[in-house]
């Protein structure tokens, strides 16, 4: 069995069309595996705390150095941290905000990028930890930002991901777009289907 981190990040409480395509693919998940081991993390509705000061330097204080009120400060970002290293897999709901992503899901990013825990610095340069593990984007985006469209210049949401996961080892990254959910259905369609493509039988081996 392996277990999946389900990261939602809509503040939206109803009618959420990333929220709506991780439900889909937990469901199909849960079809597919016996005894599905499923961790939901929704920063949309519960956003995680910007880092502050005491926090960043907290990050930076070597752990046996560190006191009591800044193992309180990490606990959150330990949490977090904690459920990136459990999961086998991770599925993440990303909507499109001003051409990139949600501020609750940045925060979440902040809190996860972690010096010494989900990256290493090297002689050879930084090197990511949390290898090994498959990770599905689910993007919502009001237009079409698709490969060859006039707007896919404004996709700032996509290359940031993928360079920000790759940084943390999380290289193996499959990217579900649903395009245009501002002019209908379509677009949604279209990303089931995918969703349902991806899921192929050795992710619930």
């Amino acid at each position: 069995m392996k277990s999946i981190l389900a990261v939602t990040s809509s503040p939206k409480s109803e009618g959420s069309v990333s929220n709506a395509l991780v439900d889909r693919f937990t469901q199909n998940w849960s079809d597919i595996t016996v005894n599905a081991e499923i961790t939901r993390r929704d920063v949309g509705a519960n956003p995680l705390p910007h880092l502050d000061e005491a926090t960043i330097g907290a990050i930076y204080t070597p752990d046996d150095a560190r006191s009591d009120a800044q193992r309180d400060l990490l606990a959150l970002s330990d949490a977090v941290v904690e459920e990136l290293e459990a999961a086998d897999v991770i599925v993440i709901g990303a909507p499109m905000h001003n051409f990139a992503i949600t501020s609750a899901l940045k925060t979440w990013i902040d809190h996860a990028a972690r010096v010494g825990r989900t990256f290493r610095y090297t002689a050879e340069g930084p090197e990511g930890q949390l290898k090994g593990k498959k990770v599905f984007v689910l993007t919502a985006r009001g237009g079409n930002y698709g490969e060859g469209s006039p707007a896919q210049a404004m996709d700032h949401q996509t290359p940031y991901l993928k360079t920000v996961l790759g940084f943390l080892g999380l290289t193996d990254v499959t990217f579900i777009h649903a395009e245009g959910v501002a002019q209908g259905h379509d677009g949604i369609d279209a990303a089931v289907q995918m969703i349902a493509a991806a899921m192929p039988a050795d992710l619930a081996a």
